[in-house]
């Protein structure tokens, strides 16, 4: 994929999107829909133009968001970063912001939804150096508290156990001495809201932008594929608590079609844009862009 920037624009706030790089997943279907009825994913699999029976792989974007307020500069997420050995094709971010002329060095707050791996990993660079060395790492409370405790050794599935707990520890202490704890929806400046969204893991946030009556939503895994927008109660096998999630879904999916806002998605088709729709009581997802 060549597509490494999108600008657009909401309101008044210069935005991008940036792609950290490529990840390969394979054995898709059981990873993002473990429980969908087999027919019914077959068919919604086909109106995106996905064949089930050849679906080996799923090649996932990370997608960055990148906000200009004219005030402030704000990176939500840091993607998958280099030491990534199973994937050299993500760590491209700052390599990406550095090509618009943007340096680490000019980021004020960096909003990290949650403490996965393709979310946090670039908190450090390959020296484990402090990334964005002036910024504000923003993150909620419960998600600081869970990968910092025993908690996170304890409720989690064995599968994923060992890698999820080994990035966190690795990349959420460096940030320690510059961190804001976020307890819910919290303004973090003018027009720049974080909203919890629990389920996917403990403390999970979006992020709502807002500048002259439009809206930007940055879902981050939320909603880890365009089928989940339509389809809310398919679950994914990585969902830390699955009803919830799905709670949390549907309550950002009828905010975004009530105000018609922008989404933007981490693992959506880059550049990850788009609005949801209702057409005959059910939400479609409208890739678009701005």
């Amino acid at each position: 994929m060549g597509e490494k920037n999108f600008s657009f624009k909401i309101g008044d706030f210069k935005c991008m999107a940036v792609c950290d790089g490529i990840y390969t997943y394979t054995k898709p279907a059981p990873l993002l829909f473990p429980t969908a009825p087999g027919e019914e994913l077959d068919q919604k699999l086909r109106e995106f133009g996905i064949d089930s029976d050849r679906w080996l792989e799923w090649k996932s974007p990370y997608t960055c968001l990148f906000v200009d307020t004219g005030k402030y500069k704000i990176l939500v997420d840091t993607g998958g970063g280099k030491e990534d050995q199973s994937s050299r094709e993500t760590g491209q971010l700052l390599d990406n912001l550095r090509a618009d002329g943007i340096s680490p060095g000019d980021i004020d707050f960096v909003i990290l939804t949650h403490a996965h791996p393709d979310h946090i990993c670039g908190n450090t660079d390959e020296k484990g150096e402090i990334a964005f060395p002036r910024a504000r790492y923003v993150i909620s409370k419960e998600e600081w508290e869970f990968w910092n405790s025993f908690r996170a050794g304890k409720e989690l599935p064995e599968t994923f156990k060992e890698g999820l707990i080994r990035c966190a520890r690795q990349k959420l202490p460096p940030i320690e001495n510059q961190l804001n704890l976020v307890e819910g929806e919290e303004e973090i400046v003018e027009g720049i809201r974080t909203i919890l969204t629990p389920g996917h893991t403990p403390g999970h946030l979006v992020v709502s932008f807002c500048s002259k009556g439009e809206e930007l939503i940055a879902v981050s895994d939320l909603l880890i594929h365009p089928i989940h927008v339509e389809k809310p109660q398919w679950y994914t096998a990585v969902d830390y608590n699955p009803e919830k999630n799905i709670t949390s879904r549907i309550r950002i999916l009828e905010k975004a079609e009530k105000e018609n806002a922008l989404l933007i998605g981490f693992h959506f088709p880059f550049p990850g844009l788009g609005r949801v729709k209702k057409e005959e009581g059910k939400w479609k997802w409208e890739p678009q862009a701005k």
